[in-house]
């Protein structure tokens, strides 16, 4: 009657095992994770869709994300593919498509009211010259500043 038990009881767990494996894999932390754990006032920046690899992050401008200074440096220009900005309201990080002081070249705003944008695929900087550039992985500085300097152009 033991082996009997014993078989059932292996048996059963074994079943068990098939529904509630032993380990489980754990999601990377996304956009909203990261949002919540951004401190006031701040955008980060991530080198994949889903705010998966952080780049860098600044609380107020960064005039060349290629140069060795401020919260973006060396390899992060042109990198960006997700964004999150938890700033306080009625103001948004303008990013550029150019790098200086004069923080030329197009330009497109997230805003502290969309928290973050998940994928920058598809989101045009405003056109200098020509057609719009897609903001994907073509930042390459930002600066703080007033909704209303956004002029309209926020990301989706």
């Amino acid at each position: 009657m033991r082996k009997i038990a014993a078989t059932l009881t292996t048996l059963a767990l074994a079943g068990l095992g098939l529904i509630i494996p032993a380990t489980t894999a754990q999601a990377a932390p996304g956009c909203d994770d990261n949002y919540h754990a951004t401190p006031s006032g701040y955008m980060y920046a991530f080198d994949g869709n889903y705010c998966e690899v952080y780049l860098g992050r600044s609380s107020t401008q960064d005039t060349d994300w290629g140069n060795g200074a401020g919260g973006f440096q060396g390899g992060d220009t042109n990198k960006a593919s997700s964004l999150v900005y938890k700033g306080s309201s009625g103001t948004a990080m303008k990013v550029y498509n150019g790098t200086g002081d004069d923080f030329g070249g197009g330009y497109n705003c997230i805003s502290a009211g969309e928290y973050y944008v998940d994928v920058l695929a598809g989101n045009k900087f405003t056109a200098t010259t020509g057609n719009p550039i897609d903001v994907n992985n073509q930042i390459s500085s930002h600066k703080k500043v007033s909704d209303s300097a956004c002029n309209g152009h926020f990301m989706e």
